[in-house]
């Protein structure tokens, strides 16, 4: 489809995953998205992280990082509370670690400056 994008490492631009398996867009104050299947580049620590403050307060989480350079591009929340609990699992960019290939204008777009469709878990 023409608004399909695959999700680039900023730092080094490998493939991390793509817009077909984006599940939810992110919000305003949680700049990311969230998709349920990502490439073999991305990679996770096994210890948990826990934040201690932002819009994830209380959230335990695995960090995210590219296997390529060690960027840390997101996050797979382990416990969260009620609000993000919809999360848990799911693979988590951060808009600000990754940019988007739009396969059909063929062009390298910042992920904070593309709106991405609603969608819903349930799709």
């Amino acid at each position: 489809p023409e608004e399909s994008a695959a999700f680039l490492c900023c730092g080094c631009w490998t493939v991390l995953g793509d817009s077909l398996h984006l599940c939810a867009p992110g919000t305003p104050q949680l700049s990311f998205l969230a998709c349920f299947k990502v490439t073999s580049d991305v990679i996770w620590q096994d210890s948990l992280l826990v934040a201690l403050e932002g819009p994830l307060l209380g959230c335990a989480y695995n960090a995210l990082n590219c296997r390529s350079c060690g960027l840390t591009v997101g996050f797979v929340l382990y416990s969260a509370p009620s609000d993000l609990a919809h999360l848990r699992g799911l693979f988590c960019f951060f808009k600000d670690s990754i940019v988007c290939y739009i396969l059909g204008n063929q062009m390298i777009i910042e992920a904070s400056k593309v709106d991405f469709p609603a969608v819903t878990l349930k799709e």
